[in-house]
């Protein structure tokens, strides 16, 4: 098993067909990665004390019905876990906590988190739009958002993978190298394991090439831009000779280039921070859009 697969698949439900989603789509990761999958519920009603909640009258008799269905939950998730990948070792566990709070401890022993897009939303959904973003973002392992209630993503498409800029002599976000190097490592591996294609996908705004006294021609910012991203790659192609990588590189929006390359991909694998890089913003504007508004999963890379 490689690094970039070690520790478990944590997957977080709150019995919403979102969530559901999420459990299949993690119980089929675990079964790739060899890894067991752990199902875990965060209850805000287990904690010594409860939030202000307005209207909220809570007894005995309201735990006993919260231990029940939260039991439910977990057992419905276990059977589509079984159903997808009958080989895969499954636990489950409902933890006191928020959502949030819960996940994000969790990821610090995980391989991979996986949760929804959203969920039943307001104080009991577990995977509301902001669950999703703070996981993300806060996260101590990569993190993948599944959309939807159901699996509308193409299966075989290619992996397709997002690659930010060299760092900028001017001054600019330090060690892009990196984060790119991070996320192709995670690319290579998950098309390798599934046997497809990988699309790595490089844009830029003129604001981001730093540009010697007199400037460059719009054809010599491409060849150089294409030839950073022919360098980076050249390294992981031969690990990964099996692995047939396609290349997009061309001027424009990140954001824009990658959401229309969902729509025919089975995953997209990106950094949480963009080309911004500014250490207070721990989610770029491009992974914030991706997660709500890509066709296929996102697997966001922790690069703070």
């Amino acid at each position: 098993m490689s690094e970039v697969r070690a520790g478990p698949v944590v997957v977080g439900i709150d019995g919403s067909a979102i969530a559901r989603n999420a459990v299949r789509w993690a119980a089929q990761e675990a079964r790739r990665r060899d890894a067991r999958l752990r199902i875990v519920y965060g209850d805000v009603f287990a904690l010594p004390a409860l939030p202000d909640m307005p209207g909220l009258h809570w007894g005995k008799e309201q735990h006993v019905v919260v231990r029940r269905q939260v039991e439910t939950w977990l057992s419905a998730a276990a059977e589509v876990a079984a159903e997808h990948a009958p080989d895969v070792p499954v636990e489950t566990a409902s933890l006191p906590g928020t959502p949030e709070k819960v996940l994000i401890a969790e990821s610090a022993q995980a391989g991979l988190m996986v949760v929804g897009d959203r969920g039943f939303g307001g104080f009991t959904g577990l995977l509301a739009g902001s669950a999703a973003v703070a996981v993300v973002a806060h996260g101590r392992c990569p993190t993948v958002v599944v959309r939807g209630a159901e699996p509308t993503f193409a299966a075989d498409g290619p992996v397709v993978v997002g690659v930010n800029g060299p760092p900028s002599p001017r001054g600019g976000a330090p060690g892009r190298g990196a984060v790119a190097e991070r996320v192709l490592a995670h690319g290579f591996d998950v098309a390798d394991t599934r046997s497809v294609p990988l699309r790595v996908v490089h844009t830029w705004h003129a604001l981001d090439v730093p540009r010697p006294p007199g400037g460059l021609a719009a054809k010599q910012v491409r060849e150089r831009e294409e030839l950073y991203v022919a360098e980076l790659l050249a390294g992981w192609q031969q690990r990964y000779p099996d692995v047939a990588v396609e290349r997009f590189v061309g001027p424009g929006s990140a954001a824009v280039a990658l959401l229309e390359q969902s729509e025919r991909a089975q995953l997209l694998v990106v950094g949480s921070r963009g080309r911004g890089g500014f250490a207070g913003l721990l989610l770029g504007s491009t992974s914030q859009a991706l997660i709500h508004h890509a066709g296929c999963p996102v697997l966001v890379i922790p690069t703070a």
